[in-house]
């Protein structure tokens, strides 16, 4: 088994077709097959079905991806490391719950690197997803929260798929709403006084667990309650319906504008405050790649860790 075997198997599983991906590793379809033929005897298993519509994983080759990817991105990050010059484009990912310090600390690390020689992303996406682009590699970063209610489920999560939480802050819960918003101006908000108002959250997919729910106290009772699945739109909905969330009171006016703010939750005896602890999340035992381990240090900075 050689690096280059593991490179060309990402890529056909990337393209979904051995000619789509001779073409972009620039070798004849023949070698390639020979050269997965070769790499399958040797593992004892096939990797991919064949049919006239391309090429798909098996189970087996599913799994074997998954170490294939963590064995050739450690390669990739030691040449970035050591190799001068070259002009491969190098990827860095990010995927995380929706938190605007998430993105600006990624717009602070892009800033750094010549963007034409590198495949950026940042993905704000559901809980969920974040937990499964780190484990299958198509991010290298994982940015999510744990609090009581949710730790033992999205820890457990996190072991089954062999990854680790790393902390980076902890805060009370804050509510965040429209600045003209009639409660604006208070100095605390307890949860009677929002129950005229629609609670707002971030969609978790169909029949998604209470645990994935990015919003802290999420097992309130909310009178009304609406759901939205980007930032931009639950902005909309704060503006235009006076609705709010409840989030970490962490708030990024470069990103979001000045138009927002965050007003500490006040609890009482049926609804106590909770903690949310934010962290990355990172595949066991491997190596940061320069890009990750500046978004990490522009992260920290930002939040003041």
């Amino acid at each position: 088994m050689t690096l280059v075997q593991l490179h060309y198997l990402i890529t056909i599983a990337e393209t979904n077709s051995m000619n789509k991906a001779a073409e972009q590793l620039y070798v004849s379809q023949p070698s390639l097959t020979s050269s997965m033929k070769e790499l399958e005897k040797e593992l004892g298993i096939s990797l991919f079905y064949r049919s006239g519509r391309g090429v798909t994983l098996t189970n087996e080759g599913t799994e074997f991806l998954l170490y294939a990817k963590q064995i050739y991105g450690q390669y990739e990050t030691i040449l970035e490391k050591y190799e001068k010059g070259g002009t491969r484009k190098k990827k860095f990912g990010v995927s995380t719950q929706h938190y605007s310090f998430a993105v600006k600390a990624f717009v602070d690390m892009a800033k750094e690197f010549d963007m034409s020689r590198y495949e950026f992303a940042i993905r704000e996406t559901m809980t969920a997803e974040v937990i499964r682009d780190v484990s299958t590699m198509k991010s290298e970063l994982g940015i999510l929260y744990l609090c009581d209610f949710n730790r033992k489920s999205i820890e457990k999560l996190l072991k089954s798929a062999n990854l680790k939480f790393y902390h980076l802050i902890e805060c009370q819960a804050y509510v965040y709403l429209w600045k003209k918003h009639p409660l604006a101006g208070e100095k605390s908000i307890c949860l009677e006084q929002l129950e005229g108002y629609p609670c707002l959250s971030f969609e978790q997919g169909d029949n998604s667990s209470f645990y994935f729910a990015e919003e802290i106290l999420s097992t309130n009772e909310y009178p009304q309650v609406i759901k939205a699945n980007d930032r931009a739109t639950m902005l909309n909905l704060m503006v235009g319906l006076n609705g709010y969330t409840l989030c970490s009171g962490i708030i990024c006016e470069e990103l979001n504008g000045s138009e927002y703010t965050a007003i500490p939750y006040q609890e009482d005896e049926k609804n106590p405050n909770s903690t949310m602890e934010i962290g990355y999340i990172v595949k066991k035992d491997t190596m940061l790649s320069k890009q990750a381990s500046l978004y990490l240090d522009k992260l920290k900075k930002y939040l003041h860790t």
